[in-house]
């Protein structure tokens, strides 16, 4: 076997809000296995992780990780006092460490001839600013192997955009975020390219922020303001603890949600298993409830089959175990039972071409359900313990076929 060799790259990223969270191209921290993040004034780099990703747009969320000491409040009412050791990039509130964020332009009005500024780290000289102009709008650009991506509606500008500047913001002259550095002509001159800002903001708020959320509460929000819950899934997390349709959203854990921006970045931060407190509002009048936050996967299976599960062990084969049943659904329609034991399941589709699968654990039936149409049926092999005597043998085994909604 030989050595893999390792190496290091740069590129560029963007601060889309001040808790850390950075846009920049998928090629930039592809395959990579440390992230560091440096800013101009700040000699100190912070360590990143991605949380999603969309690869055929090339974009990457990334979430600057903050040591535990630094961590504090969610969102405090005023700035603490000044600390010698704090940058304007990075200040201290409260204990709760805030990053400088981009303002968000607006690509839909761009014009041939305007001003643009482009900032990154081209070959490596960081912290490069350049000018230029709008060249050209709406431009399809394919990008050959190694990363055979094909781009539509693409910006064309004539500031100086080399490798490093990848991932880097391209800004009008108020300092708005109006493209993402991403792709260059390195066969022309003064020929480089940026991903429109509305298309980044649509890919951050369809997919990029959804993917990297890992809890789920059990409800749904208007995507405008103000904030109204518009679905509470029975026996979910939310309905358990009170949360009611038409319940206005007025704060998160003391963070106040305006927006759904707001509202996603709070939601960002919830971990699973964590007691959330939200302030809700209707007829007037303001409450707060406490809820405990489920995992993403636990969600998803949840809203598809009435149930959640978690991993099993039996004599070192790995199966999924029911966890809890809803009062109504397809789970409590078949007569799952909160202990079931799931060793394999038969979609009966044509692609599985009715074939059992192997379940080794949650995210196996996970993966399963999340590819099925409402309506699809699951043929389920299930154990029981029947006689209560802690085994499972092969006479306590049921069948039965699961609708998933």
């Amino acid at each position: 076997l030989g050595r893999q060799a390792i190496g290091r790259g740069g590129g560029t990223g963007v601060v889309v809000h001040e808790d850390g969270y950075v846009v920049t191209n998928y090629h930039v921290v592809q395959d990579a296995r440390r992230i560091e993040i440096s800013f101009a004034d700040d000699p100190i780099p912070y360590s990143a992780e991605v949380l999603s990703y969309k690869r055929e747009a090339d974009l990457a969320l990334l979430r600057i990780k903050i040591p535990d000491g630094a961590k504090g409040s969610r969102r405090p009412n005023s700035i603490g006092p000044a600390d010698s050791r704090l940058t304007p990039q990075a200040a201290l509130q409260h204990n709760r460490r805030v990053f400088q964020a981009v303002r968000m332009g607006t690509s839909v009005d761009l014009m041939p001839g305007e001003t643009v500024i482009a900032i990154g780290n081209p070959h490596g000289q960081t912290h490069t600013v350049s000018t230029g102009i709008v060249s050209g709008l709406h431009r399809d650009v394919e990008v050959p192997a190694p990363h055979n991506l094909r781009f539509e509606g693409l910006i064309q500008t004539d500031a100086s955009i080399n490798p490093g500047n990848s991932g880097g913001p391209l800004l009008n002259v108020r300092g708005e975020l109006i493209g993402i550095n991403t792709v260059m002509n390195s066969t022309a001159e003064n020929i480089g390219f940026a991903i429109p800002v509305d298309q980044v903001a649509e890919v951050l708020a369809d997919e990029l922020y959804p993917n990297a959320g890992t809890s789920w509460l059990g409800m749904d929000v208007t995507e405008q303001s103000p904030l109204l819950v518009t679905r509470v899934w029975p026996d979910g997390p939310a309905a358990m603890a009170g949360v009611c349709e038409g319940d206005r959203l007025v704060s998160i854990d003391g963070a106040v949600v305006d927006s759904p921006r707001d509202w996603v970045h709070s939601e960002l931060q919830v971990v699973p298993g964590a007691t959330v407190a939200l302030r809700l509002a209707q007829n007037g009048e303001e409450r707060t409830v406490k809820l405990q936050a489920w995992d993403k996967l636990n969600g998803l299976l949840f809203q598809r089959t009435g149930a959640t599960f978690e991993p099993y062990q039996v004599g070192g084969n790995g199966m999924a175990v029911v966890t809890y049943i809803a009062g109504t659904g397809p789970a409590a329609d078949i007569g799952l039972e909160p202990g079931d034991l799931l060793p394999a399941l038969r979609p009966k589709m044509k692609r599985y071409r009715s074939t059992s699968l192997r379940i080794l654990g949650k995210q196996d039936l996970a993966r399963v359900v999340a590819q099925l149409e409402p309506g699809s049926l699951l043929e389920l092999n299930v154990f029981r313990d029947l006689n209560q005597d802690g085994t499972y043998s092969p006479e306590e085994a049921l069948e039965g076929e699961l609708r998933i909604r």
